[in-house]
Order: C-alpha cells, then structure tokens, then sequence
C-alpha cells in the first residue's frame, strides 16, 4: 500500500481520539473544580469524598481502570457502550490530577485576601466565588492545559476495548500491511498535531481568563 492510503483511516482514528480528548477533558474539568473545592470544605464528609476519589484514580493505573469499568462493571450488572466505558475511565483519572491542580491553586491565594474579604464581612461562599477562584485560576490554567495534552495521550489505551481510535487503527493498519516505519510515522505526526491543536486552543483560554480577570471579571 502506498503511504497516501493509509491517510483516510487514521484520520477516522484521529477524529475518535479527538472527540474522546474533547469529551473527557471538559468533563474532567468539571469534576476538578467541584472536587478541589470539595477538598477544601469544612465539612469532613464532604471532604474524605473527595480525598478518597482522588487518591484512587490517581494511586491507580488508567488502564486497570478502564479494564474495571468495561469488563468489571458489566459483572455487577452495568454495561457500558466501548465509548461510554472510554469518555468514562478519561474522566474520572484527569479529573483526580485536575482536582489537586484547582486546590492547590486556591491554597496558593494569599493569606491577606482571606484576612480582607474577612473584614468585609464577605460570606465563606461569596469569598471562594467571587475573590479566591478568580485569582486562583489564572494559576491552575498551565497546569490543566499540560493535563489536557496528557489526556489526549492516554485516549491511545481505550484502543485495547475496541474503541476504533487513532492507535487502534494504526495497529490495524500494521497488521495489514507490515509496514510499520510508515503507519507509525504518521501515527506520530497526527498524535502530535492533535496535541499543536489543544495545546493552541488551551492557550487561547488561557489569555482570555487572564484578561477577564484582569478586567475585574472576578470582583
């Protein structure tokens, strides 16, 4: 096969592992931010929730978790779709890493803004939302978009449940063909691309949160 035949199939895998990065990072989000606060509540339950989630999926590995939730759950009576199982196992692991990211964030606010909204007679709530996360997440930005592109890595394990993702097809293509110099290349490259492309649009995020916040966006 020539080296031009194997474009169209891995761009099917590439679109797989775009939407799988897409999905998990944005729902991931999610989970870091109401995880991290939960983190800092004062409330124990609250907290030993979160703590508990966190240190699992991040004191195990992804791929075990993604074998759990596809071929364990179903013994449990869940059946998961090979999408479902993969956006799923995603999620929860960058949103344990992204967890720590957003309390870590906040922790590093200082003291001073605490002792200020104090004085002003701000409530717990009216403190966290409206002066420590708008300072906190002009921080957390880098550290997420690295966790973003990280994520997008990790999409190449839900190939291992059949998912038709860029490395499941490139194996396919391997197989096929035997060429592996070529498939792989171009694997690489697209792999690669993929993570120009987040890196970029994390980037813009970033610029536009900075200059929200900048703009008072956060008082």
């Amino acid at each position: 096969m020539a080296i031009l035949d194997f474009i169209p199939p891995l761009l099917q895998g590439a679109r797989v592992t775009a939407e799988l990065a897409a999905a998990s990072s944005m729902l991931g989000g999610l989970l870091a931010f109401v995880f991290g606060i939960a983190r800092l509540s004062e409330q124990w339950a609250v907290r030993v929730l979160a703590i508990v989630y966190v240190e699992v999926f991040r004191g195990t590995s992804l791929l075990v978790q993604l074998f759990w939730i596809f071929f364990a759950l179903p013994l449990l009576g869940l059946h998961l779709p090979a999408w479902t199982a993969g956006v799923l196992a995603l999620t929860l692991n960058i949103g344990a890493y992204g967890a720590e990211v957003v309390r870590g964030a906040i922790q590093a606010v200082s003291k001073e803004q605490y002792e200020a909204a104090a004085a002003l007679n701000f409530t717990k709530r009216h403190t966290l939302w409206r002066i420590l996360l708008p300072q906190a997440i002009v921080e957390m930005m880098p550290p997420l978009g690295n966790l973003a592109v990280q994520n997008l890595k990790s999409t190449a394990l839900v190939s291992l449940i059949t998912l038709n993702d860029l490395t499941f097809q490139a194996q396919n293509l391997r197989n096929l063909t035997q060429q592996s110099l070529e498939v792989y290349t171009l694997t690489l490259f697209m792999y690669f691309a993929l993570a120009l492309a987040i890196a970029g649009i994390h980037r813009w995020l970033e610029l536009r949160v900075s200059r929200w916040v900048h703009l008072g966006g956060g008082r």
